[in-house]
C-alpha cells in the first residue's frame, strides 16, 4: 500500500512554516495568523488530555463555518481523536441521533444550535463547549471542569518559555486508521457516518496540492461550502490550509449579493462553489443583459462580437474578485445555457465530481482540460468502471475503487455491504458514461430512475436539464404520480418580476414551457402537466433537492 505523508504532520509544517501568515478570518469578526491557530491547538489538546479524552474517541463538531470551528477540528485530528462534523441546519432529532450514534465524548457547539438541543437526549456526552470561545456550556465531568478552568494555568506550567509552532505535540495514527465520521445528508432522507481514514484524506490531499496547484502560500480564498460536508472541509478548508492560504469564511447566509460583496473584499484565487450559487449570479447579472436587443444584434455582428464578450467577461472577472484563477464546480450539474456561456467567453471554469464515501474526489479535470459535459477525469489512485456492455456509449451504474473510498458506514455494516463489494467496488448510486480519456459523464441518479409504461428508463435529471434552461424556470423536479409524469417547477419569480408578469402570465408561459419541453423528449418521457411552488425546494448541503419530501404533486 502506497504511503503518504501524514496529513497531521503536513498541518503542523503548514502552522510552523507560515507561522506569521494570517491563516483563518471570520468576514467582519476575528481573525487568526497560522501561529495563533498552533497555540489554540495545543491548549485544546491540553483540554483533552486532563479532561480524559483518549486518542480515539468521538469529538462532535456542530455550528456555521468560522474561524473556531477549523480550529476545533484541526484540534482533533491532530489529538488523534476522531472528528464528527454535524451540519448546523439539522433538526435537533437528528443531531441528537448522531451524537448517540458516533459515541461522541465532546461537542463543540454555536450558541444557537446548543439551546435547541436537549443534553439529557445525549447521555453520552462529557460535556459541550462553546464553539465561539471554547467555555462551557455543559459538563457531566469534574475533570473537564478542572481542565477548563485551570487551562491556561497549564499551558503555561508547559510551556514556561515562549511558545512556537514548533512545539506543538501532535499525534501520529496509521494511515488505516479513522480520522473523522461523517454523516450523510443526501436526497432520500437517510443519514448513514461515513467512516474516513487518514489515508483517505492524504490522498485528496495529495491530489489537490498536484493538481490545483496555482494555489500558493499567502493566496485568499473564500470559504462558502459547508465544513461539515466533505467537499467544503477538504478542498476549502483542510487543502488550503497546509498550503498556507488565507481561508476567509461567511459570516452570513451567502446570497449573491453577500458573495459578491466577500469575493470583492478577498480577491479568491479560487473559488469552490455548488452549480446554484454560480447560476443565480450569471442568470441574475448577466443573461438579461445578453437578452437586450442591441445587445443582440451587436452579438451577431463579426468582431464586434469578440469584443462585446471580452467585456462581459472582464465583468465577471471582476464580480468574482479580479484574482479568480479557477473557478471549480461540484455537487450537481451545471446549467446547459450557463455552461455553455461560460464556455463561450472562456471563462477558467471546471466542473468536478465527488461523495462523501471518497472524501470526496472521484473525477476533476482543470479548467484547461475540461470537457463540455463531463465531470471531469478519474482522479489520482482511483479506477472506475461502468455496469454496462459499452461504457463510452450506454449509460450504467458507475462503480469506483481506490485509495479515496471510505472504509465503511460507522456501526451500519448492511448498509456497507449494499455499496461496497468484497473487491473495494464502491456502487456510487450514480448512472453514467466514461469515455475513453476517463472523462465521466453523467446522467442521473440510478434511485431516481423511474421505470415508464412500456418499460423504458426514464432518468427525471435529462428532463429537468432540458426544463431548467427553459424561460422563468428557476428549479424542477420531475415525478412519477399517478402513472405520470408530473414536473414541479419553483418558478424564477426575480425574473418574472422584471418582466411585469403577474401569476395568470406566468402560469401561461408554464403551459408554452410544457409544450416546448415534450415536443424536445422522447414519447415515453413526455410531460402531464407543471405544477408551480411558491418555495424554494429544500437543500441538501450539495445544494440538491431533498427528493424525498417531494414524492406527490398534490
Amino acid at each position: 500500500m502506497e504511503q503518504y505523508p501524514h496529513l497531521n504532520e503536513l498541518l503542523k509544517q503548514s502552522m510552523t512554516d507560515n507561522s506569521e501568515r494570517q491563516a483563518l478570518t471570520d468576514l467582519d469578526g476575528v481573525s487568526f495568523s497560522y501561529k495563533d491557530v498552533s497555540r489554540k491547538i495545543e491548549k485544546l489538546h491540553i483540554l483533552f488530555k486532563h479532561s480524559g479524552v483518549e486518542p480515539g474517541d468521538k469529538v462532535a463538531l456542530c455550528g456555521r463555518n468560522s474561524a473556531q470551528w477549523a480550529v476545533a477540528f484541526f484540534g482533533i485530528l491532530t489529538y488523534g481523536a476522531v472528528a464528527v462534523p454535524v451540519l448546523h441546519e439539522f433538526k435537533p432529532d437528528n443531531v441528537h441521533h448522531i451524537i448517540n450514534h458516533s459515541e461522541a465524548k465532546l461537542l463543540f457547539v454555536e450558541t444557537a444550535v446548543w439551546e435547541n438541543l436537549d443534553p439529557d437526549s445525549m447521555t453520552g456526552l462529557s460535556g459541550a463547549l462553546r464553539m465561539s470561545d471554547f467555555s462551557l456550556l455543559m459538563s457531566r465531568s469534574k475533570a473537564l471542569d478542572e481542565a477548563r478552568l485551570k487551562l491556561n494555568e497549564f499551558f503555561g506550567c508547559k510551556f514556561p518559555e515562549r511558545y512556537v509552532p514548533s512545539n506543538l505535540e501532535i499525534f501520529v495514527p496509521g494511515l488505516d486508521d479513522l480520522a473523522l465520521i461523517n454523516y450523510t445528508s443526501g436526497s432520500t432522507g437517510l443519514s448513514k457516518g461515513v467512516m474516513l481514514t487518514y489515508r483517505n484524506l492524504c490522498s485528496n490531499y495529495i491530489f489537490c496540492s498536484e493538481h490545483i496547484n496555482f494555489l500558493e502560500a499567502g493566496d485568499s480564498i473564500v470559504s462558502m461550502l459547508p465544513m461539515a460536508h466533505m467537499y467544503g472541509l477538504m478542498v476549502d478548508v483542510i487543502f488550503p490550509f497546509i498550503r498556507g492560504c488565507h481561508i476567509n469564511f461567511l459570516t452570513r447566509t451567502p446570497s449573491p449579493r453577500v458573495i459578491k460583496t466577500a469575493f470583492e473584499q478577498v480577491k479568491p484565487k479560487m473559488i469552490v462553489a455548488v452549480p446554484l450559487i454560480i447560476e443565480k449570479m450569471i442568470k441574475g447579472n448577466v443573461f438579461p443583459l445578453l437578452e437586450k436587443p442591441l445587445m443582440k444584434i451587436l452579438l451577431k455582428v463579426p468582431f464586434v462580437d469578440d469584443r462585446l464578450l471580452g467585456k462581459i467577461k472582464d465583468k465577471l472577472y471582476e464580480t468574482f474578485g479580479g484574482n479568480l484563477k479557477e473557478l471549480i464546480i461540484g455537487g450537481a450539474a451545471l446549467n446547459k445555457d450557463v455552461e455553455a456561456f461560460l464556455h463561450r467567453i472562456d471563462f477558467p471554469f471546471t466542473v468536478g465530481y465527488g461523495m462523501t464515501e471518497c472524501a470526496p474526489l472521484i473525477s476533476y479535470a482543470s479548467a484547461s482540460e475540461y470537457k463540455p459535459g463531463s465531470c471531469g477525469r478519474i482522479v489520482d489512485r482511483m479506477e472506475v468502471k461502468v455496469a454496462s456492455p459499452e461504457a463510452s456509449r450506454v449509460a450504467g451504474v458507475i462503480y469506483v475503487r481506490g485509495q479515496n473510498v471510505m472504509k465503511g458506514y460507522y456501526r451500519n455494516a448492511g448498509a456497507t455491504e449494499e455499496v461496497l463489494d468484497i473487491d473495494g467496488w464502491l456502487n456510487t448510486g450514480d448512472i453514467g458514461t466514461v469515455d475513453d480519456d476517463g472523462f465521466i459523464f453523467l446522467r442521473g441518479r440510478n434511485k431516481n430512475m423511474i421505470l415508464g409504461p412500456s418499460g423504458q428508463n426514464i432518468y427525471p435529471e435529462e428532463i429537468e436539464e432540458i426544463l431548467n434552461n427553459l424561460p422563468y424556470v428557476g428549479e424542477s423536479i420531475v415525478i412519477s404520480d399517478g402513472g405520470k409524469l408530473v414536473a414541479l417547477v419553483y418558478p424564477d419569480y426575480d425574473n418574472a418580476a422584471r418582466e411585469n408578469l403577474d401569476e395568470m402570465a406566468l402560469a401561461q408561459k408554464m403551459d408554452e414551457n410544457l409544450e416546448a419541453l415534450n415536443q424536445a423528449v422522447p414519447a415515453y418521457s413526455k410531460v402531464s402537466r407543471i405544477k408551480m411552488m411558491n418555495e424554494e425546494f429544500e437543500k441538501t448541503p450539495k445544494r440538491s433537492i431533498k427528493r424525498y419530501l417531494y414524492q406527490h404533486a398534490d
